[in-house]
């Protein structure tokens, strides 16, 4: 039996090959990191874009395909900061003074009716007056409104209505109101609310109307249904401020031909924005 003292060396390279191995296979350290972690990650992640609130305009609301609803405070306080002295353009003193004055303004531009109304006023002060007046001279003294036949026979009939059913004072209801000769929902809330501050209505002309189509805040044509459209999206405080802002917007900016869109302050609101 070969001693193993003296059997002859292996080469090196051959000497150690299991204690390489052993340490090649070795297994890995665990991380301290447990594997639910990523799991947890992602799903915080996942929350958070799920809470994001939606895409906002520059602005600060959201978008013009948002519902009217949403854009009307919005609206409302651009133009009130756009508009500051925003009032009804008509002058008068009286509610009469100013009901006379609304009569004339069919048709017709409140600079023109401001030009016609300081005489009419000196001339006939009172309903009674107004009531009394020949038909020939108020016609004359309005000719330059338009329809001015049939705006004198509105004159007259309301001026007598109020002398004989109602004292010489212009009423202060509803219904009252327009149950005059020549007066109408619009007329009525043009009188409730600047002569008696009384938010009744929403007054819509052609500026409104115009203006709140083009701001989809009603498909509607008719003036009735375009009120009742626009009052459920203001407070009712809201209501003869609103017409003044829209009538305002419309003579300055939102004009009938051509809007100036790149000047707008409601332009990332509204749908029918060219801008």
């Amino acid at each position: 039996m070969r001693n193993k003292r003296n059997a002859p060396r292996q080469p090196l390279s051959q000497s150690r090959p299991k204690v390489v191995s052993k340490k090649v296979v070795l297994p890995p350290k665990k991380p301290k990191i447990s594997r639910g972690a990523p799991a947890v990650a992602k799903s915080k992640r996942t929350t958070a874009i799920a809470a994001a609130p939606a895409k906002k305009s520059s602005r600060g609301l959201a978008s013009r395909r948002a519902p009217a609803a949403q854009r009307a405070p919005e609206i409302f306080a651009r133009l009130r900061a756009r508009y500051p002295d925003a009032h009804c353009a008509l002058d008068f003193q009286t509610p009469f003074q100013l009901l006379v004055a609304t009569i004339l303004s069919a048709q017709c531009t409140d600079k023109r009716v401001n030009m016609v109304t300081p005489a009419l006023f000196r001339r006939y002060a009172t309903p009674e007056a107004l009531a009394a007046a020949k038909p020939e001279e108020l016609e004359e003294m309005i000719k330059s409104t338009g329809f001015f036949r049939n705006k004198a026979k509105s004159l007259v009939g309301m001026s007598t209505a109020i002398a004989e059913h109602h004292g010489g004072v212009v009423p202060s209801e509803m219904q009252q109101l327009v149950e005059l000769p020549g007066v109408g929902r619009k007329t009525a809330n043009v009188i409730l609310g600047n002569a008696f501050e009384r938010n009744e209505g929403v007054v819509v002309d052609t500026h409104v109307t115009r203006v709140s189509q083009r701001l989809a805040l009603t498909t509607n044509t008719d003036p009735v249904k375009i009120e009742q459209d626009l009052m459920p999206l203001f407070p009712r405080e809201q209501w003869t401020l609103l017409a003044h802002l829209l009538i305002e917007h419309g003579r300055q900016i939102c004009v009938a031909r051509t809007p100036r869109c790149e000047e707008c302050p409601l332009s990332d609101l509204c749908p029918s924005s060219r801008v």
